[in-house]
C-alpha cells in the first residue's frame, strides 16, 4: 500500500506581513513633542529629567502590560468572611496595585502639594497624563486623594491627624485602619439615588455625637448611591446635619479600631473605567467628623471637585493622545492599495485633524496647570472659567476622537487584545463624572455671574492671540457679541461654551504653539467650516504631512 505524501507546507498557511509591531517599549514623554514643548512653556523645564524616566517607565512592556490585566480582571465584592464576620472589602488583581503603587510612590496624588511652585501643578499633570495612557481607572482614587487636601484644609484639626499620611509617596491597599498606616487613600461619596447632580437632595442624616459643629463627630444614617473607589481609607461626604447640608469625613474604620458602619450593597457593572471599583453603600451610624462650616457643605466639598473636574481634562486629554499615537503608529507600517496609510490623502487629512485635537486639549489643559501654580487673582479667575470650560469640551470631545482613531486601525482596533476598546469604554467617563456638560455649562454661568471679572480675564487670555490669524479674529469678534446677549443665555450656554473652549484654544496655539498645528486648528475649527463634523475635513493647505511626522511615536 502507498504511504501518503507529507506536505511540509501544511504546518505554515502563510507568513505575517503588513502588520505593526506592538507600540511599547518606547518613551511616552520624549515621543510626545506637544507634551515636551507644554511642560517647557508652562514652567516644568525643571522636571524634564524626572518626567523623561517616567516617560520611559509608562512607555515599558511591562508597565503597559499592568494596563491590560488590571482591566481584564474586575474587581471583586466581599461582604463576609467565611466566619461570617461583615468586612465590605474589594479586592483587586495585583496589576491594579503596581499601578496605584507606580502613580503614588512618583507623587501623581502629592507632588504639587509637598513642593509647590512654578510648574508645580504643570509637571504633576504630566506624569498624570503619561500614567492615563496606561490605565485611566486607577487614576480616580489617584484623583481623589490629591484633590481632597483643599477641602480638608477647611478643618485644620482634621486635616492636621490626616494630611501627612495622605501626602506620604506611599501605597498601601490593606484593609486595616488609618493608623496602622503610613500611606492612606482618599475617596468621595455625593450622589444619592433621588439627586443625581442635586446634592441638595440628598437625604442622608447626620446626627451628633456631642456638641457638634465643624470638626465634631457624627453619625450619618443613609445611602450613597455612587461611591467610587470604595476601599479608600475615608471619604468626603455630604449629609443632612441640623444646620443644612454638611460636608464629612467618613474612614472606613472608627477610632477605636472597630470596623465603621460603611456596608457595601453591590459594585456598579460599569461599561468603563472597570479596573476601579465604584459601589452603592449603605451608613448605618457611620462614624463621621464635620469638615468646614456647618451648612456649608457643597462649598466645602466643591475645593475638591474643581480639582477633580481639572484632572477630567488631563486624563481625557491623554486618552486622546493615545488613540492618536496608535493610529499613527498603525498607518506608519500599514499599506493598502500600494502605499502606506499614512501616505494616502484622505488618510493624511484624517490623522492630522486627530492630532490637532489631541494638541488643542493638551494646549488648554496645561495652561489651567500653570494658572494653578499661581497665586495672582487673575489667574485664579482663570482656573475658575477654565476649567468649567475645558472639562466641558476636551471631555465631550474624547468618545468622538477615540471612534475615528479606532476606525484608521480598522477591524484589529475592535479587538479586545488592542487598546482600543478600552479607550473608547473609557472616553465618555470623564464627560460624566464630576459634574455632566450641562453642570459644567451652568457651572460657567454661575462664575460669570458670581465671580466679578472672571468672563473679562477669560477672554483678556484669549485675545492675547489676537492679530496673529484671521479666523481666530472673526470668531472672537463674534463671540463677543453672543456673550454681550444675555437672552435665554442658559439655553445657549452648550454653544457658548463651545466656542469660549475653541476661541482659547486657537488663542493658545497661535501664541505658543506649533505654527502648522495652529493654522489648521483656526482654519478648520474657527471658520465655521468644520468644527461640529467628523474628523477628516480639514481644508486645503494644511501641512498634514508635517502634522503627522511631528506627531508619530518612534519605537527605538
Amino acid at each position: 500500500m502507498d504511504m501518503p505524501v507529507k506536505h511540509d507546507f501544511m504546518a505554515e498557511t502563510h507568513e505575517v506581513q503588513n502588520q505593526p509591531p506592538a507600540l511599547q517599549d518606547y518613551n511616552l514623554y520624549q515621543q510626545d513633542t506637544a507634551l515636551r514643548e507644554a511642560v517647557a512653556r508652562e514652567g516644568a523645564a525643571w522636571a524634564e529629567s524626572d518626567l523623561q524616566a517616567f516617560g520611559a517607565l509608562t512607555g515599558s512592556r511591562e508597565v503597559i502590560e499592568l494596563g491590560f490585566q488590571a482591566n481584564e480582571n474586575k474587581p471583586v465584592l466581599y461582604t463576609h468572611n467565611n466566619y461570617g464576620h461583615r468586612i465590605d472589602e474589594v479586592r483587586f488583581h495585583p496589576a491594579y496595585h503596581r499601578l496605584m503603587q507606580i502613580s503614588l510612590e512618583n507623587g501623581l496624588h502629592s507632588s504639587h502639594w509637598t513642593r509647590p511652585g512654578p510648574g508645580a501643578q504643570v509637571a504633576r499633570a504630566a506624569k498624570f497624563y503619561l500614567q492615563a495612557q496606561v490605565d485611566a481607572a486607577h487614576g480616580c482614587p489617584v484623583t481623589m486623594t490629591s484633590a481632597a487636601i483643599p477641602s480638608l484644609l477647611e478643618q485644620p484639626d482634621v486635616a492636621a491627624r490626616w494630611t501627612d499620611k495622605i501626602m506620604a509617596c506611599a501605597y498601601d491597599h490593606r484593609n486595616v485602619p488609618a493608623e496602622q498606616k503610613q500611606a492612606v487613600t482618599i475617596g468621595m461619596a455625593m450622589s444619592e439615588k433621588q439627586g443625581g447632580s442635586d446634592v441638595r437632595a440628598n437625604t442622608l442624616r447626620a446626627f451628633t455625637l456631642g456638641a457638634g459643629g465643624p470638626g465634631q463627630a457624627y453619625e450619618l444614617v443613609g445611602h450613597k448611591y455612587f461611591v467610587s473607589a470604595p476601599m479608600c481609607d475615608a471619604f468626603l461626604v455630604l449629609a443632612q446635619a441640623p444646620g443644612g447640608l454638611s460636608c464629612f469625613l467618613l474612614p472606613r474604620w472608627r477610632p477605636d479600631g472597630s470596623k465603621n458602619a460603611l456596608q457595601i450593597q453591590r459594585l456598579k457593572n460599569k461599561m468603563g473605567n472597570v479596573a476601579n471599583a465604584s459601589c452603592e453603600t449603605e451608613l448605618r451610624g457611620a462614624y463621621a467628623e464635620m469638615v468646614g462650616g456647618e451648612g456649608r457643605g457643597v462649598a466645602t466639598i466643591l475645593k475638591m471637585v474643581s480639582m477633580t473636574r481639572f484632572d477630567c481634562m488631563i486624563g481625557s486629554s491623554g486618552g486622546m493622545r493615545q488613540a492618536a499615537a496608535q493610529a499613527l503608529h498603525h498607518c506608519n507600517y500599514r499599506a493598502a492599495f500600494g502605499k502606506r496609510l499614512v501616505e494616502q490623502p484622505l488618510m493624511q487629512n484624517v490623522l492630522a485633524d486627530l492630532v490637532i485635537e489631541s494638541e488643542a486639549a493638551l494646549a488648554l489643559t496645561m495652561r489651567i496647570g500653570r494658572a494653578l501654580d499661581s497665586t495672582s487673582e487673575a489667574e485664579k479667575l482663570l482656573v475658575r472659567m477654565g476649567t468649567a470650560v475645558g472639562k466641558y469640551w476636551i471631555c465631550k470631545r474624547t468618545p468622538a476622537h477615540a471612534v475615528e482613531a479606532m476606525e484608521c486601525i480598522g477591524g484589529s482596533g475592535v479587538m479586545e487584545d488592542c487598546i482600543m476598546p478600552r479607550l473608547f469604554r473609557e472616553s465618555p467617563v470623564n464627560s460624566i463624572w464630576e459634574g455632566s456638560g450641562n453642570v459644567q455649562c451652568l457651572d460657567m454661568l454661575r462664575a460669570m455671574h458670581r465671580n466679578p471679572g472672571s468672563m473679562e480675564t477669560y477672554m483678556a487670555e484669549v485675545k492675547l492671540g489676537l492679530g496673529s490669524d484671521r479666523h481666530l479674529d472673526h470668531f472672537v469678534a463674534q463671540l463677543d457679541g453672543e456673550l454681550a446677549d444675555l437672552g435665554d443665555i442658559e439655553y445657549r450656554a452648550r454653544g457658548l461654551v463651545e466656542k469660549m473652549a475653541l476661541a482659547l484654544q486657537g488663542s493658545l496655539l497661535v501664541r505658543r504653539g506649533n505654527a502648522a498645528v495652529a493654522d489648521a486648528f483656526c482654519a478648520s475649527r474657527l471658520s465655521g467650516q468644520a468644527s461640529g463634523l467628523a474628523f477628516g475635513n480639514l481644508p486645503r493647505g494644511v501641512d498634514c504631512a508635517g502634522i503627522i511626522a511631528r506627531a508619530t511615536p518612534v519605537r527605538p
